[in-house]
C-alpha cells in the first residue's frame, strides 16, 4: 500500500498566479463578475502600464494596484506561501511573462504556481469596426493623400469596390470575399470621416449606422412589431409598403439611379412596373438598344438578373478567346 502523500503546508504552498486580459474596446471598468471577485480575492495585483485604462476604475473600487513588472522568477517568489497575485494584462496579455514562467515550468527545477488566464473584459459581435474608425481617424488626420480626398475624389472607387465585390462573390472565392467586403466597409468609413469635416451639415459614421438601425427596424415590422410575414413574398410587401411611406414618392421610377449600367438599370424600372401592377409596353424602334432593352425586361420578368447572365456568358466567351490564343491566362498578349 502506498504512503499518502505529505500534506502541503502554508510555507511548502506554490501560490497561484491570475493573469487578466481585456478588451480596450470595452469601456473601462466593465469587468466581469469573476475578474472583479480574482481582484479583490488577491494578495497583490500588479501592473507595468501606468496608463492602463483600467487603473483609475480599480483604485476607484478600492483595488491597491501596484506598479510593477516582474519578471517569471520574480512572480513565481512573490506566490511563494500560497499566495496569489494578480496580474493586469497590457497589449497581448503579457507574452513575455507567459513565456517566462513556461521556461521555468519547462526546467523542471522550480515548484509552479497554478496559472490561471482570465478574460476580464470580451469584445462584443462587431468590436472591430471601433478600430478603424480609429484607424480611419489617424489616417485622415496623417496621410499626405488621404487627407486631401473629397466625396467626389473618392466616388470611382466605390463603383468598382463595389464590382470587385460582386466579382468576388460570383466567383466563390471566400477569402477573396472577404477582402473585397473589407474594401466596401473602407469606402463607408472613409466617406462618414470626410463627412465630419463638413461646415454646414456634418454627420459621423455614427449618424451612418443610426439612420441604417431606424431605417432595418421601421422596414421589418414582422421582426421588431407586432406584424406577421410567413413568407418572403410576405416581408418584400412589408418593405415596400414602409418604403413608400417614408419616401412618399410621386412616381415609382423616383430613386432609380440612372447611371447605373444598362441593363441593370433596364431590369430595375422592369420591376419597378410590375410590382406597381403598371402594364407599360416596351417602346419600339430599331437598333441594338432597344432589343436590349426587351432582353433585359425579359430577363427580369423571369427572374434572372440580366447583369450576372451576361457576365456569365462574358466569362465564357472570355475562356474561348484564351483557348484560341494558345491555352490559357498565360498565352500570346495583345500587341498595340
Amino acid at each position: 500500500m502506498s504512503p499518502a502523500p505529505a500534506a502541503t503546508t502554508p510555507a511548502d504552498d506554490p501560490g497561484r498566479v491570475v493573469l487578466l486580459t481585456t478588451s480596450h474596446r470595452v469601456a473601462p471598468g466593465l469587468l466581469s463578475w469573476p475578474a472583479w471577485q480574482a481582484l479583490r480575492d488577491a494578495d497583490r495585483v500588479l501592473c507595468a502600464d501606468g496608463a492602463h485604462p483600467q487603473l483609475p476604475y480599480l483604485r476607484d473600487a478600492g483595488i491597491a494596484v501596484e506598479g510593477a513588472s516582474p519578471t517569471a522568477r520574480e512572480l513565481v517568489d512573490a506566490c511563494a506561501g500560497g499566495r496569489t497575485v494578480a496580474v493586469v494584462a497590457t497589449g497581448e496579455g503579457e507574452p513575455a511573462l507567459t513565456d517566462g514562467l513556461a521556461r521555468l515550468a519547462g526546467s523542471g527545477r522550480v515548484r509552479m504556481p497554478e496559472l490561471e488566464l482570465l478574460p476580464a473584459s470580451y469584445d462584443l459581435p462587431g468590436a472591430r469596426l471601433l478600430d478603424l474608425v480609429q484607424v480611419m481617424d489617424r489616417i485622415r488626420a496623417e496621410c499626405p493623400w488621404s487627407s486631401r480626398q473629397t466625396h467626389l475624389g473618392l466616388a470611382k472607387y466605390g463603383i468598382e469596390e463595389a464590382y470587385e465585390l460582386v466579382e468576388a462573390i460570383e466567383a466563390g472565392d471566400r477569402d477573396e470575399l472577404r477582402e473585397e467586403l473589407g474594401d466596401v466597409l473602407l469606402q463607408v468609413v472613409f466617406h462618414s470621416r470626410i463627412a465630419e469635416e463638413d461646415p454646414d451639415a456634418p454627420f459621423s459614421i455614427d449618424d451612418v449606422a443610426g439612420g441604417i438601425v431606424a431605417k432595418l427596424i421601421h422596414r421589418h415590422p414582422h421582426v421588431f412589431g407586432e406584424e406577421t410575414a410567413e413568407t418572403p413574398e410576405e416581408v418584400k410587401a412589408h418593405w415596400l409598403r414602409t418604403k413608400a411611406e417614408e419616401k412618399r414618392r410621386t412616381s415609382v421610377t423616383e430613386g432609380v439611379p440612372l447611371g447605373q449600367p444598362g441593363l441593370a438599370l433596364t431590369a430595375k424600372l422592369a420591376s419597378r412596373a410590375r410590382t406597381a401592377h403598371l402594364d407599360v409596353p416596351l417602346p419600339q424602334g430599331e437598333g441594338i438598344g432597344y432589343e436590349l432593352l426587351a432582353l433585359a425586361a425579359r430577363a427580369e420578368a423571369e427572374g434572372v438578373d440580366p447583369e450576372a447572365a451576361l457576365r456569365a456568358a462574358a466569362r465564357v466567351y472570355r475562356d474561348a478567346i484564351r483557348a484560341a490564343e494558345g491555352g490559357g491566362a498565360e498565352g500570346p498578349k495583345c500587341r498595340d
